[in-house]
């Protein structure tokens, strides 16, 4: 009770001492997050594949699939973007992976806008939309991530079901739905008192420090408050303007499309 108590304490303190130093006009910051994606190997091979094959295949998926970002914000603004790493295995992928890797994102908290920088396949559009909305559900939980004191909230959104998964059939032969329900857990921080996060996510009374959905989970390591070097909050204007939903309909059609070919050239086995 009295560890609880101390908790409270400290916790309030420093919202008090964090909220008076991002009330000024000209409060900036830097938050640097990683992924890390759980592979099942199983997956692979039938279930007759050698176990070191299988773990080879699964450290090339998680090279590609793991990636760090930078979430640069203010009271209002954040420009959300992927640190490029060129030495990462599997570059001959890159050209493949970068259309479904999403561009640098903007978003804008009092004018209830996204917008993002996205290359698809050669192609560049412009993402312009209104915020996506979620019904944050608040828990209790909490732990700390770094120097921060966090807790925990979840919700559910659709997503286009694009993953390597979605290339397979069901367990009863039947093709993936081109939406899909996702479980999100985020982890937020009071001491931040800005409704900031990696991503599409925001929307919480602080800095979301780490996301989960499905089997990828956003981890922040490291945050610079009032950089020297500043930030760059300028919008993205570039590309051909598009709606998300009209932008998520190119990206299942364009699966579709890469499934069946996958499985013209594999004699539909497994698929």
């Amino acid at each position: 009770m009295k560890k609880n108590h101390l908790k409270i304490i400290f916790l309030g303190l420093a919202l008090v001492f964090m909220q008076k130093s991002m009330a000024q006009k000209d409060f900036q910051a830097i938050a640097y997050y990683s992924s890390s994606t759980s592979i099942d190997p199983t997956r692979f091979g039938d279930g007759n594949m050698d176990p070191e094959r299988q773990k080879r295949i699964v450290e090339r998926m998680k090279n590609m699939l793991d990636k760090s970002y930078t979430l640069m914000f203010n009271q209002t603004e954040s420009m959300y973007r992927q640190v490029e790493n060129e030495s990462s295995e599997g570059n001959r992928w890159r050209g493949m992976m970068n259309s479904f890797n999403n561009g640098p994102k903007y978003k804008n908290t009092k004018e209830n806008l996204l917008v993002q920088d996205q290359e698809f396949f050669g192609k560049q559009f412009l993402i312009k939309d209104e915020l996506p909305k979620l019904e944050w559900k608040m828990t209790n939980e909490s732990k700390k991530i770094g120097d921060y004191i966090c807790l925990k909230a979840t919700a559910k959104r659709m997503m286009p079901n694009i993953g390597f998964e979605s290339f397979r059939r069901n367990s009863e032969g039947e093709e993936p739905k081109e939406m899909k329900e996702v479980e999100v857990e985020a982890w937020y921080t009071l001491q931040l008192p800005v409704n900031m996060g990696p991503g599409d996510y925001w929307g919480l009374p602080g800095l979301i420090l780490e996301i989960t959905e499905e089997n990828k989970t956003l981890y922040c390591n490291k945050i610079v408050m009032n950089p020297p070097e500043g930030i760059d909050l300028e919008k993205p204007s570039k590309g051909k303007e598009i709606t998300r939903e009209e932008f998520d309909a190119l990206k299942i059609k364009k699966t579709e499309e890469m499934r069946a070919q996958f499985r013209e050239r594999r004699g539909d086995r497994r698929f």
